[in-house]
């Protein structure tokens, strides 16, 4: 008897770092389709992260989630912290006698992956993290060693993208667990057209303020713009640990006020702060904000990198080289010049979104997934008893809720 066959209905424990960014975005859509369907979900997310926005997001979602929320602290960096969290994830899986623990990320990898429990398959998706860095540095060696040994500790590998299943293999190794690509999807919420703020600059870059994201490539096309004479303003949408630079950045180059730094925004929002989005970064995975800005009808310039070409498809060419501020520079004049070819481009990308990257999608996908996994781990006879008193407890606890 497999798992699955002797579960029906899966108690399922989703583990992540930072409630933020797309990564956030994919485990609260998965954990909603879950829901949904039917199964038990549980999510486990650091304390220390977040905001306002989070704090509603996880509000609204922990009211439809059978077995809740809860958050500890959970450092960025290795620190004494991680024996408390992957002991805090041990003793919700035990409570939850979870089926699958599936960890988000790099951080959120190693609890899922370290958490002692014997029964419950382990899922890892990296959505980049460690595979956005290479052997060639201290810390990259480090990161890559870990996922080599984390990788005996995976039952189910599921990559947000092609790419990133190439890096893994290219980077890490050959997994011998079961490996499936499942694409992020969006909602029929996000095709909603976006309007624009009476406000609103000629561009807008939304996401994380590290160089990774080339925030730095984005400043220095708009400098290149201003010395041919093309002045063009840009909304910067987000936080992280270069915003100083990038501010400095502009203030050297004389564009303080063409380059506004308006904080963090919902994506919704952000779109209306400009009239093309600009994705300009040095590596990624499948970013949520390309498939966001396509839903909404925005048009984009985006680079060659991580899963973008996936989304692209037919139109790749479009793509630019990661690093460039000259290429970045003529595609943003391009686009300024010639907004009616841009139109085009971006209704033929909307289309593609709508058809191939949708959030139901990704959820059955990734459900197939868990079931495939669980089909090859027989239960024990204990377990299977404990299994059904601990759903039989939460029947009750449900029922009187």
């Amino acid at each position: 008897m497999s798992c699955r066959e002797a579960h029906g209905s899966l108690n399922i424990l989703h583990v992540l770092r930072a409630p933020v960014g797309g990564l956030f975005r994919h485990v609260v859509d998965l954990a909603r389709g879950q829901s949904a369907r039917g199964h038990r979900v549980w999510l486990v997310a650091d304390s220390m992260t977040g905001g306002s926005d989070v704090e509603a997001t996880l509000s609204a979602l922990s009211t439809g989630l059978a077995l809740g929320i809860t958050r500890i602290p959970m450092s960025r960096q290795l620190s004494s912290a991680d024996v408390a969290a992957v002991a805090h994830v041990t003793r919700r899986a035990a409570a939850a006698a979870a089926d699958g623990i599936h960890g988000h990320g790099a951080k959120g990898g190693v609890y899922a992956r370290l958490a002692g429990t014997r029964n419950a398959i382990r899922v890892y998706t990296p959505h980049g993290g460690s595979l956005h860095y290479g052997w060639t540095s201290p810390l990259g060696c480090f990161y890559l060693a870990a996922e080599r040994v984390l990788m005996r500790r995976t039952d189910l590998f599921l990559f947000e993208s092609a790419y990133g299943r190439h890096a893994f293999k290219a980077k890490v190794g050959r997994p011998s667990a079961l490996v499936r690509v499942v694409h992020n999807g969006v909602t029929k919420l996000d095709f909603e057209p976006a309007t624009l703020a009476a406000e609103a600059s000629d561009l807008v870059f939304i996401g994380e303020l590290r160089m990774l994201k080339g925030v730095d490539v984005l400043i220095e096309a708009i400098a290149v713009l201003a010395q041919n004479g093309c002045t063009v303003a840009a909304s910067i949408v987000g936080s992280g640990p270069d915003r100083a630079a990038f501010e400095s950045q502009a203030a050297k180059l004389g564009l303080s006020d063409a380059v506004r730094f308006v904080g963090v925004k919902p994506a919704r929002a952000a779109f209306g702060l400009g009239r093309l989005v600009v994705v300009p970064s040095r590596a990624e995975s499948l970013p949520y904000i390309v498939l966001e800005a396509v839903a909404a009808g925005m048009s984009l310039i985006a680079t060659n990198v991580g899963g973008i070409p996936e989304v692209f498809g037919p139109d790749v060419a479009d793509l630019l080289p990661p690093g460039d501020p000259a290429a970045l520079a003529h595609a943003i004049g391009q686009a300024i010049r010639d907004p009616g070819a841009r139109r085009l481009a971006a209704q033929r990308l909307r289309a593609r979104v709508a058809a191939a990257f949708s959030a139901d999608k990704m959820t059955d996908t990734v459900l197939a997934a868990y079931q495939e996994a669980l089909a090859t781990r027989p239960c024990s006879p204990d377990w299977s008893v404990r299994h059904k008193r601990v759903n039989a407890r939460l029947r009750r606890a449900m029922a009187h809720a």
